[in-house]
């Protein structure tokens, strides 16, 4: 298992390369990708190794303290915190397949994993496993990754259906560079396209067993204390991303607020103003709110990991409302302080009016919408089922 040492290293490294990532911002944006300095600051980081079992020279951090280095990622870049979300969480889910897999995938002790969970794919059966074809949308820091999950449809023989996971090298995929958007430009979510690709069988599991860490064939079952359920596992992470962002416009506000004025008034020093004050105060106060929310569902999906179990359907909903609503406040706190900095926060060569874009871009990924994660948990709270199997 992981030492505090462990994470004290990753987090003090990412510290020092957080003013690194934050000036290479307008440059990866405009590239459509993360620039290969910022990748390469990170991989020396051992932020690639943070999911990576120790068996295999991984550091096997535990759920909360990959999101604590996931936050400070954001800090930096609200596009690299996203990127690293996908690759940490995708890696994590590397180690529910087969023993076979993982020593593949994890052979070098550090690695990039993309996903793209909607099975825009079909998965025909064949001997020794499946021949694949399809396209995946929005396919998250694929131009960097090594290997790449990709759901898709299976067609059996017999007229039946069911849904796969595979995993996939992405030196056996095309990646189509259509990503050109207003928001998360950094991200490289480009489109990934397999074309008869075969898949071992051992590469592909039951999306219903992946969704549960019930899959076989592998050496760490049980009480590992690293068995989450996939999906709040995937949420705790990408609500670590949106207090990251939050946190990082917030220094960036206050770095920028020494000697501003307020334009026609006679105000020549903003942080003066009273209205200036409780603005810093809501905001500081929403990012403190919503990190302290996430201690909550932290804390039960490491006990779950621990006794060897998994969430509840109701709590499962809890988390993903939990983490909508922790979202929802970072939001709310970087719009507050964008809102605070007047005209020339529009400027491209200020860093905090991107992490207000990027932060709204990534509030409108399913996952994160916070009137559908509120929904889901409202529903559980007055004792309906949540109404979906994604959990």
């Amino acid at each position: 298992m992981a030492t505090n040492d462990d994470l004290a290293a990753v987090l003090e490294a990412v510290d020092s390369i957080v003013p690194t990532l934050r000036e290479n911002g307008r440059a990866a944006e405009d590239r459509g990708w993360l620039l290969d300095e910022s990748i390469e600051l990170l991989e020396k980081a051992g932020v690639f190794r943070m999911a990576v079992p120790r068996r295999f020279g991984g550091l096997d951090l535990p759920l909360a303290d990959q999101a604590r280095v996931i936050t400070e990622i954001g800090r930096g870049c609200p596009a690299a915190a996203w990127v690293t979300m996908v690759w940490v969480t995708s890696t994590w889910t590397a180690t529910l397949y087969p023993d076979r897999a993982q020593e593949e995938v994890f052979a070098s002790g550090s690695v990039k994993i993309s996903s793209a969970f909607a099975p825009t794919g079909v998965a025909v059966p064949t001997e020794g496993g499946y021949l694949l074809n399809g396209t995946w949308k929005f396919n998250t820091g694929c131009k960097g990754a090594d290997w790449d999950f990709t759901a898709a449809m299976v067609r059996n023989p017999d007229g039946t259906e069911g849904e796969i996971m595979a995993l996939v090298p992405m030196s056996d995929l095309r990646i189509v560079d259509d990503w050109d958007v207003s928001a998360g430009a950094a991200t490289g979510s480009a489109t990934a396209i397999a074309e008869d690709v075969f898949v071992p069988a051992h590469h592909a599991v039951s999306f219903e067993e992946v969704m549960v860490s019930a899959t076989g064939d592998r050496s760490n079952l049980g009480a590992t204390g690293r068995n989450y359920g996939l999906l709040s596992f995937v949420m705790a992470e990408c609500a670590a991303v949106f207090i990251g962002i939050a946190r990082g416009a917030y220094e960036l506000f206050l770095e920028r607020l020494p000697g501003r004025g307020i334009t026609y008034t006679d105000w020549t020093d903003q942080k003066l103003h009273p209205l200036t004050q409780i603005q810093v105060a809501t905001a500081a106060n929403k990012i403190d709110a919503a990190e302290a929310l996430s201690t909550r569902w932290l804390t039960l999906l490491q006990e779950r990991a621990d006794a060897g179990e998994q969430p509840t359907d109701a709590e499962k909903a809890i988390v993903r409302g939990q983490t909508g609503f922790a979202a929802q406040l970072a939001k709310e706190a970087v719009e507050i302080l964008h809102n605070a900095s007047g005209g020339s926060v529009i400027r491209r060569d200020v860093h905090l009016q991107r992490f207000h874009r990027d932060i709204q871009g990534f509030s409108l990924h399913a996952l994160a919408n916070a009137d559908v994660n509120l929904e889901l948990q409202g529903r559980v709270l007055v004792g309906l089922e949540p109404g979906t199997v994604f959990l």
